[in-house]
C-alpha cells in the first residue's frame, strides 16, 4: 500500500497512479484505496493506493515511479510504502530532489528491495 503525506494528498495519490498506470508493466496492477462515505457525506476521499506486485521487476519498476514522481513534486510532500508484513519505507520530496544519478539509482534499488519478497530483504532491512 502507498500512502501520500501532504496539502493535497487526495490529488497527489491519483498523480502518482496516474504515473503508476503509464507504465506498461504496472497497468491494471494500481488500485486508488476508497474507504465507506462517512454518513451524510457525497463520496469518499482517496486514502492509498494498492499496487499488485509480483515477480519480474515489478517492485524495480514501481520503485523507480516514485522516486522520478517525489523528484518532481513540489512543497512537503512524502511517500510511505507498507509491505502486506507491516514493514515500511517513507521518502520525502525534500530528501530526493536534490540527489544526483548515482544516489537516485541506490535509492531505488534500496526501494525495489524493500518492496521484494521478504527473503530478498537483506537481514537489516527493517523497512
Amino acid at each position: 500500500m502507498v500512502e501520500v503525506v501532504g496539502d493535497r494528498s487526495a490529488d497527489e495519490l491519483r498523480s502518482l497512479r496516474d504515473w503508476l498506470v503509464a507504465e506498461e508493466e504496472l497497468r491494471g496492477r494500481v488500485r486508488l484505496e476508497l474507504p465507506p462515505p462517512e454518513p451524510g457525506a457525497l463520496g469518499s476521499v482517496v486514502e492509498a493506493l494498492t499496487v499488485a506486485l509480483a515477480p519480474g521487476g515489478v517492485a524495480t519498476a514501481v520503485a523507480s515511479v516514485l522516486i522520478s514522481w517525489l523528484r518532481r513534486r513540489t512543497g512537503d510532500v512524502s511517500v510511505k510504502v507498507i509491505r502486506p508484513d507491516g514493514a515500511s519505507t517513507e521518502f520525502s520530496a525534500t530528501n530526493v530532489s536534490g540527489l544526483d544519478a548515482a544516489q537516485i539509482q541506490r535509492m531505488t534499488a534500496e526501494l525495489s528491495r524493500s518492496l521484494g519478497p521478504v527473503g530478498d530483504r537483506e537481514p537489516d532491512d527493517a523497512g
